[in-house]
């Protein structure tokens, strides 16, 4: 069987335009359905919260803002990070890009450390009433975003030391950076909606 070299493949129509923009569309709308899976979370947690006789478990008075702000404002942060990053890449510096890609991968990995210390030292369950439910399902299923997303930060990183990675575009990295983005502002709504809405 002889292989098919895919741009020559795509190509292959007479008048036929590469449109290298169409993987960018393509991903924004992923990240629109997952808006739409969080906010169908978001609006649930709410309708619950207003509606349930009793909210929080017995011998729950509420949770404990301080350590999840200072994860926030880190995992915020990590925003603008990732910003620089890709302004290395697009200045061409690998080795800038590299080091501020790999600090905000330690950034997201300490908002996940962060995540799993609030857990231990919590007093309520998945199985604490529908608080305690929806509380892991939000943040363990936002959690695993941030976790999905250190793997693409770390497999672009590992694609950076690849010759000539980038002579084709920045795409990857785009895509990853965006997704990033997209997590931190869904962790400050849901931060709103479970922390400061109590």
């Amino acid at each position: 069987m002889t292989s098919v070299n895919p741009d020559i493949q795509l190509n292959h129509t007479a008048g036929h335009v590469k449109h290298d923009g169409h993987n960018m569309t393509g991903f924004v709308i992923f990240l629109l359905s997952e808006s739409v899976i969080f906010l169908a979370f978001f609006a649930g947690y709410a309708v619950l919260k207003l509606t349930a006789p009793q909210w929080l478990p017995d011998g729950v008075e509420g949770l404990e803002v301080r350590m999840p702000l200072i994860n926030s404002v880190v995992l915020v942060s990590s925003s603008f990070v990732a910003y620089f990053a890709e302004r290395y890449l697009h200045k061409g510096n690998l080795w800038g890009f590299r080091a501020v890609w790999f600090l905000t991968m330690a950034m997201g990995s300490y908002f996940v450390y962060g995540q799993y210390v609030e857990w231990s030292e919590l007093t309520f369950s998945l199985s604490s009433g529908v608080f305690g439910g929806m509380f892991y399902l939000l943040t363990g299923f936002h959690g695993l975003h941030v976790i999905t997303g250190i793997l693409l930060m770390g497999l672009m990183l590992a694609r950076s030391f690849r010759p000539g990675n980038y002579d084709k575009g920045e795409m990857g990295v785009a895509s990853v950076s965006l997704f990033w983005h997209f997590v931190d502002v869904i962790w400050i709504l849901l931060f709103l909606l479970i922390y400061v809405w109590q």
